[in-house]
């Protein structure tokens, strides 16, 4: 009796099922403990593999909690290819729906401020602009330039103070979260990426830049979502940061 893929992965993912009937050894036993062990292995593979993409969440939750709620998210989501540097791209989502983090609710979005920086990590090259490249713009041409954005640079929208969550678990003496919706862009202007909390407006405005807008229009699109809406605060922070990769001058 031969044993299809679809069996055999349902009984590696849940030490509970039984070993598929059929399945067998080199020298033709059945396989029960050297399944076992197997199965036990991929599961703490798995498991370390979520530990390492989600540190913060790791932290939050404790040991204690992470690793059985891993348990739970790789048998509902096993990896989609044999690369594990992408492995849990569900699991933000898988946080927000599992019953019993519903009192958790920002686990997700900042479980999201960490896919975003391995993303980065993993992300194409590209070089940034010099930071002085649209101050060489005459004033009256800058309304009307487009910017492409570096592969490298996520955005993540949140009603969860995530930036200050992700940083007071990241870094020695950060300041407690406030209760407050941040936005964060995840930048990688040379090998390490790293998260920063966004002005009022700068995610609307980053996400016009990014369907093409010109300049004057996002800028217009982010003002009015958000009467502070800081031009230069953005501009200077993507600069900084070498998210802008290229400025396209009609002019």
């Amino acid at each position: 009796m031969s044993v299809t893929q679809s069996e055999f992965r349902v009984a590696m993912l849940d030490a509970a099922s039984a070993v598929p009937d059929g399945l067998v050894d080199a020298h033709e036993q059945p396989a029960g403990r050297r399944f076992s062990v197997y199965r036990n292995n991929v599961a703490v593979s798995l498991t370390e593999a979520l530990e390492t993409g989600f540190p913060v969440i790791a932290k939050l939750l404790g040991e204690e909690n992470f690793k059985p709620i891993a348990g739970v998210f790789l048998r509902q989501s096993p990896p989609p290819l044999p690369v594990m540097m992408h492995y849990g791209a569900a699991f933000p989502e898988f946080l927000r729906n599992f019953p019993p983090l519903k009192n958790l609710g920002y686990l997700g979005d900042v479980a999201e401020v960490e896919l975003a920086l391995r993303r980065s990590y993993h992300a194409e090259d590209a070089t940034g602009v010099p930071g002085d490249a649209l101050a060489k713009i005459a004033p009256e041409a800058l309304p009307n330039v487009t910017l492409t954005l570096a592969p490298s640079m996520n955005v993540v929208r949140s009603h969860w103070p995530i930036y200050d969550i992700w940083a007071f678990n990241t870094y020695e003496n950060h300041p407690k979260p406030e209760a407050r919706a941040q936005n964060v862009v995840v930048m990688r202007p040379e090998f390490d990426p790293a998260p920063h909390p966004l002005p009022a407006g700068g995610a609307t405005f980053i996400s016009a830049l990014q369907k093409g807008e010109s300049l004057g229009q996002a800028a217009d699109t982010a003002a009015e979502l958000a009467e502070d809406f800081d031009l230069g605060a953005v501009l200077g922070l993507l600069l900084t940061h070498g998210a802008i990769v290229e400025i396209q001058n009609e002019d």
